[in-house]
C-alpha cells in the first residue's frame, strides 16, 4: 500500500470532523473519496498532506510514518494535492508558479532543468494561454488547471485532488479525466475528492464514503455505487 490511515480523528474543539476514518490506497490506484457537503473529505485530505495533523490515529505514506509531518516533508517525500481554491503567487506569471513547485518539489528524482520541465507539465495539462501571464488575470477554471500543474511539476508518487472539476462545462470536464487518466499511466497513484458523479464513476476504482466524519463505506466503485447507505447519505431517507 502506498497510503494507509489508521483510526484518524481531526477534532475542532468540540466538533469532530474526521471520525476514526481508516483507509488503505494501493501503488497506481485511483481512489475516489465523496459524500455530502461537510462530510471531512477536505479535513481528511489535509491530515494526510500534513497541513493540518490528526488529533489522534496515524497515517503511513510509502511504508513509513508520516503522522504529523509539515507539508513540506510531505511534498519532498512524494505528495502534492490541488486546493479547492487555488492560491498562486498572483504577481508571478503562470510558467514562474510552476517552476517554484518544480524547484521546491520531490527531493532525490533526476535533477532536470526546471524551467524546461515546467513547460512540458504546462503543455500536458494542457494550459493553452501563454505560461508568461500573471496568475492573477486568470479566472477559476485556468488557475486550476495551473495547480494541477504546479502539483505535478513537484514529480509525486501520490496525488490529492480536491474538486478540480467544479464549475467545468462537459468538453471541460471530458478533458480533465483525460489528464488525469494520462497522470495515473505514468505511475501516479490518485486520490480525488469530487461531487460530480460521472468523474467518480469513470474514473475511480475504489471508492471511500464519508458522512458527518464517519466512513459509511469503502470497496470497489460499482458496488459502493449500489450501497443504499450511500444513496440516503446523497439523498436523505424518503
Amino acid at each position: 500500500m502506498i497510503l494507509e490511515t489508521r483510526d484518524v480523528t481531526k477534532r475542532f474543539g468540540g466538533l469532530v470532523a474526521v471520525n476514526e476514518v481508516s483507509l488503505k490506497v494501493a501503488e497506481n490506484e485511483i481512489l475516489g473519496l465523496i459524500g455530502p457537503n461537510g462530510a471531512g473529505k477536505t479535513t481528511l485530505l489535509n491530515t494526510i498532506a500534513g497541513l493540518d495533523p490528526p488529533t489522534s490515529g496515524n497515517i503511513s505514506f510509502l511504508g513509513k510514518d508520516t503522522t504529523g509531518l509539515p507539508p513540506e516533508r510531505m511534498c519532498h517525500q512524494g505528495l502534492s494535492r490541488t486546493f479547492q481554491i487555488p492560491r498562486p503567487f498572483p504577481k508571478l506569471s503562470v510558467l514562474d508558479n510552476v517552476v517554484m513547485a518544480a524547484v521546491f518539489g520531490r527531493r532525490h528524482r533526476n535533477r532536470v532543468d526546471p524551467v524546461h520541465h515546467s513547460r512540458k507539465v504546462l503543455e500536458f495539462v494542457e494550459f493553452e494561454l501563454d505560461s508568461g501571464i500573471l496568475s492573477e488575470t486568470l479566472n477559476t477554471v485556468q488557475l486550476k488547471r495551473v495547480d494541477l500543474a504546479r502539483a505535478l511539476a513537484s514529480q509525486p508518487r501520490l496525488l490529492l485532488l480536491d474538486e478540480l472539476a467544479c464549475g467545468l462545462t462537459e468538453v471541460e470536464l471530458t478533458d480533465l479525466m483525460g489528464i488525469i487518466e494520462k497522470i495515473r499511466d505514468q505511475g501516479v497513484t490518485i486520490i480525488i475528492v469530487e461531487h460530480i458523479m460521472e468523474m467518480i464513476m469513470n474514473l475511480c476504482d475504489n471508492l471511500v464514503v464519508l458522512q458527518f466524519g464517519n466512513k459509511i463505506a469503502d470497496g470497489p466503485t460499482q458496488e459502493v455505487a449500489r450501497n443504499p447507505k450511500v444513496a440516503t447519505a446523497y439523498l436523505g431517507e424518503e
